[in-house]
């Protein structure tokens, strides 16, 4: 088809329409498009000028009157002779509401509202509408008035056409040879690259993108908060385990086996394996929480009732990080006992947790908690206060409020909040404390050392950074992974 081309140019020097040379040669534009680029390919031989031309074309319901007529005339073949009841034509005629009305107005039916019978005013019918389209699509013209009544009846639809006028280039020639992409060393060694014609290099041209990894919006973020931490001197804690038992989840922090959150309506239980292995919880650590949290110790009554081994012992999704604070802690007390000396801590995590919510705009099961505690001799509300304005004042929240509050395992607790200058309010940004004696004591650390603690989420703040107002937008089976590709870099101004 090149030569064809080719050869039709020599001799009138321009094909001014792509689609009338496809249909003369009996070809689909598309080929000739092809052959065109083809020869494009090969250097300047041929010009060409894309044109286009708004044009009229049949949509699917167009496309089927124009084979089985339009709904009016199909309506009045479904017309008896004798009549019809207008119950059975509106349960068996698709469309009738329309169909009917057209019709009506053309009076080819009429309705006796009496008896709900539907009968013919003629004998036979001229489908105008058929024969419309089937000029439109021979590509006569039509009123433009009828064109704006079938567009409305959605029959027709109007498409921008793309087609192509090509003409001789400065380097036109009937003979056509193949321009070489890439200069090879059999070329070099045979010297046939002089006389070679090689394609025109195009430094415009994007490159392939390399295939890589993206990294989600949180984990930008999340990787922000952790250079925070490390800034700041903390160490991040192991958080690989996301199946708890309750023991370290609840009852090492001091919150009692009738507490609501332990309910399955908060929490999600694991019904294999149920329990876990009691060997891996240590048997005077169990006791001691057990002693503590029945009869009290060291000033505290404790909460008075009969612990139950078999709820400690029940697997769960942690519903906090917290539960990983408390093996920590644990493990300090421990190496404080074999070396006699207890060394101060600043410790941080930041993964997932598990809670049994109910999904909204800015409630998932599944989230990010971010985490930070220290140990140390006698730290007072102070220190988590001077603590928190540190931290915070790292992300560059500066203006902050504290709220009393109620936690389980934390006594004083508060609710830290935050003014917001876009939503010209306070809003709760954290929560934090201090660990209560009940649950250091029983894990054997000194009784003058002190743990301040507070945390929040990783979802909220990203989706305050990234502007986003629905959660189910940044995680989730619903995620736009367009949106993961092209989310810019995060940066926390730290201050």
């Amino acid at each position: 088809m090149d030569a064809v081309v080719l050869k039709v140019l020599s001799e009138n020097e321009v094909i001014p329409d792509t689609r009338v040379f496809a249909k003369n040669n009996g070809k689909k534009h598309q080929e000739i498009v092809g052959v065109m680029k083809s020869l494009q390919s090969l250097g300047d031989i041929i010009a060409t000028k894309e044109l286009s031309e708004e044009k009229w074309i049949l949509t699917d319901e167009g496309s089927k009157t124009l084979s089985s007529g339009s709904l009016e005339a199909r309506l009045f073949q479904c017309v008896s002779e004798n009549g019809s009841q207008l119950d059975e034509l509106k349960k068996s005629f698709e469309g009738f509401s329309v169909a009917f009305g057209k019709a009506t107005s053309k009076k080819w039916i009429s309705l006796d509202k009496a008896s709900g019978m539907v009968t013919k005013n003629l004998d036979c019918i001229v489908d105008d509408v058929q024969k419309d389209l089937e000029s439109l699509n021979l590509g006569e013209n039509i009123p433009q008035k009828t064109l704006d009544d079938y567009k409305k009846r959605k029959l027709i639809e109007k498409r921008i056409e793309k087609f192509y006028e090509i003409s001789k280039g400065p380097g036109f020639s009937l003979e056509t040879e193949k321009l070489a992409t890439d200069l090879t060393t059999e070329m070099i060694i045979s010297g046939a690259w002089k006389s070679q014609a090689f394609k025109a290099y195009n430094f415009s041209a994007n490159g392939r993108l390399p295939d890589s990894g993206h990294l989600h919006p949180l984990m930008k973020v999340r990787s922000e908060f952790r250079q925070i931490f490390l800034e700041m001197g903390f160490s991040e804690m192991p958080t690989n385990n996301f199946v708890e038992s309750s023991f370290w989840n609840f009852d090492a922090l001091f919150q009692p086996q009738q507490h609501p959150a332990r309910d399955a309506h908060d929490t999600f239980f694991v019904s294999q394996p149920a329990q876990c292995n009691k060997t891996q919880i240590p048997a005077d650590y169990m006791e001691a929480v057990k002693k503590m949290h029945s009869e009290g110790g060291s000033g505290s009554i404790g909460y008075q009732y009969d612990w139950s081994e078999e709820e400690a012992l029940k697997n769960l999704l942690r519903t906090h990080t917290t539960a990983v604070s408390s093996r920590m802690l644990y493990k300090l007390a421990q190496k404080t006992k074999s070396t006699g000396k207890f060394e101060p801590v600043k410790l941080f995590s930041i993964d997932r947790v598990f809670r049994n919510e109910t999904l909204d705009a800015t409630h998932l099961a599944e989230f990010h908690q971010i985490e930070g505690l220290v140990a140390d001799y006698d730290l007072t509300l102070g220190n988590l206060i001077g603590m928190l304005y540190e931290f915070f004042n790292k992300l560059g929240i500066k203006n902050l409020r504290f709220k009393p509050a109620y936690n389980p395992y934390t006594e004083p607790s508060m609710e830290v909040f935050s003014f917001h200058p876009g939503l010209k309010k306070w809003i709760e940004i954290g929560n934090s404390g201090i660990f209560r004696p009940e649950m250091l004591i029983p894990m054997g650390l000194p009784e003058d050392v002190s743990v301040i603690a507070w945390g929040l989420s990783l979802e909220r703040p990203t989706m305050i950074k990234y502007k986003l107002d629905n959660i189910r937008d940044l995680c989730g089976h619903k995620v736009n992974l367009q949106m993961v590709y092209d989310n810019p870099l995060c940066r926390i101004e730290k201050h």
